[in-house]
């Protein structure tokens, strides 16, 4: 991973996030990362009306993220939050089927910058987000990565990042989520 450096989400990097967000058009027809939060988005959100939710969720310290920096740049990140800060995920319906607890924590989102692709940006964000959550006191994190393995995928697309990276941190498969979707889940002691 070379030079690449990690820091959380806040007041202080948030020029940083919005940099790399404005310069990717948005991020996913403009998400600004707002789709897992309770607000979500849709056909009625502008993208304007994203980034400020998401400014204002930041300022108010209820979206975490860990960003990943070459140098000065932030050039990717992974979004992780309580269970009540990211309450919509994805396959929703065959989540709930299976559930037998909440997690603590859940990890939904990774994005890396079109020239950082494959350069370990997400495996950096992944332990960045893991070493967040060990200072913000731990416990059991949940994710829902895609089983990439004998496809070609492309890796614009992974936006839950793939079961081997979460494998090679240590997370287990739960239980599947679909075809190629699983729920992974991991216990991050405390760092205090």
């Amino acid at each position: 991973m070379g030079g690449l450096r990690v820091r959380a989400l806040d007041e202080s990097t948030w020029p940083d996030f919005a940099r790399l967000v404005e310069n990717n058009n948005g991020v996913w027809g403009g998400c600004w990362c707002m789709g897992f939060h309770e607000e979500g988005v849709g056909r009625t959100k502008t993208v304007e009306q994203n980034r400020s939710e998401k400014e204002h969720r930041v300022r108010e310290g209820r979206a975490h993220a860990a960003l990943v920096f070459d140098g000065p740049d932030c050039v990717g990140w992974c979004q992780f939050g309580p269970t009540e800060e990211l309450p919509r995920i994805k396959h929703k319906r065959a989540y709930q089927q299976g559930l037998e607890a909440l997690p603590d924590w859940r990890i939904t989102c990774f994005f890396s910058d079109r020239k950082h692709r494959r350069g370990g940006v997400a495996s950096a964000a992944l332990e960045g987000a893991l070493q967040e959550i060990a200072r913000l006191g731990g416990g059991t994190v949940e994710s829902y990565p895609e089983n990439v393995e004998g496809r070609s995928t492309s890796a614009s697309f992974l936006y839950n990042g793939t079961l081997a990276m979460f494998e090679n941190l240590g997370f287990e498969r739960t239980r599947r989520l679909g075809k190629n979707h699983w729920v992974v889940t991991k216990v991050v002691p405390p760092s205090r």
